[in-house]
């Protein structure tokens, strides 16, 4: 069975100033998802989900039009319940590719590659990894959710409000990219809770359920100190433009 990936993409660019879909936003005159499809492309994945949402018919549209040797799929999100949500929305396609592994990534955040998209496979398959958590390193890790290791792999991921001054000052922070064994990513997808502060159904929660049932967890840290940049305000982007041009 061929790996897949399914790309986030429901967000709205409220903050960006745009009343358009987040990853629609461009960098360097290509919109952000285009970015993350091409690295996808380029890594020899051509499964591909993406998970609209706000103004979906913008991504209906843009799909349409971009020249791409993928057959794309999509689904729809109708309401924004958070990380795990969004997934469960792809549960069809999930199913349809049950015995291979599924790479979930951001839609706005376009500095993923080729080669950390590769060498986190790689790790992933060798260990037989239930998750393999995409990670790179920050001087500043503020607002990130930090990666904690132990002798065999990785125990979870805090989020920074929850962090103990020591994990506070871990600099190995969650990009916001996963592998998961499709099957194993299924048995725990729909037993997520929206019980926390947000309300919300989070992806990341998937581990500690992975890891209670006895799954390998493990973290993979990209080369790539920008894996985990996106952008949340004009400012952002303008970041990610100039970051882009001495690429």
């Amino acid at each position: 069975m061929k790996n897949n990936v399914i790309i986030l993409a429901g967000g709205q660019g409220k903050r960006m100033k745009s009343d358009g879909p987040k990853v629609l936003c461009k960098v360097q005159g290509r919109a952000m998802l285009d970015w993350v499809i091409t690295a996808c492309e380029n890594a020899g994945i051509e499964d591909i989900c993406v998970v609209k949402g706000h103004k979906a018919e913008m991504i209906d549209e843009f799909l349409a039009a971009r020249q791409s040797r993928a057959d794309i799929k999509t689904v729809l999100q109708t309401e924004r319940l958070g990380t795990g949500h969004a997934v469960q929305m792809a549960k069809d396609f999930l199913e349809a590719h049950r015995g291979g592994n599924t790479l979930i990534l951001c839609g706005d955040a376009p500095f993923i590659d080729p080669p950390t998209i590769e060498g986190a496979l790689e790790l992933h398959t060798r260990e037989q990894n239930s998750v393999t958590v995409v990670t790179s390193e920050k001087d500043d890790p503020t607002g990130y959710g930090r990666i904690i290791r132990t002798e065999g792999g990785i125990s979870g991921i805090v989020e920074q409000k929850d962090c103990t001054p020591e994990q506070a000052a871990v600099k190995e922070i969650n990009s916001g990219c996963y592998w998961f064994n499709t099957a194993d990513l299924l048995d725990v997808l729909f037993e997520l809770t929206p019980n926390n502060a947000q309300g919300e159904y989070y992806l990341t929660d998937c581990l500690g359920l992975l890891i209670s049932k006895g799954k390998r967890a493990n973290a993979y840290t990209s080369e790539n100190p920008n894996v985990s940049l996106g952008a949340n305000d004009p400012a952002g982007l303008q970041y990610l433009n100039e970051l882009a041009e001495k690429m």
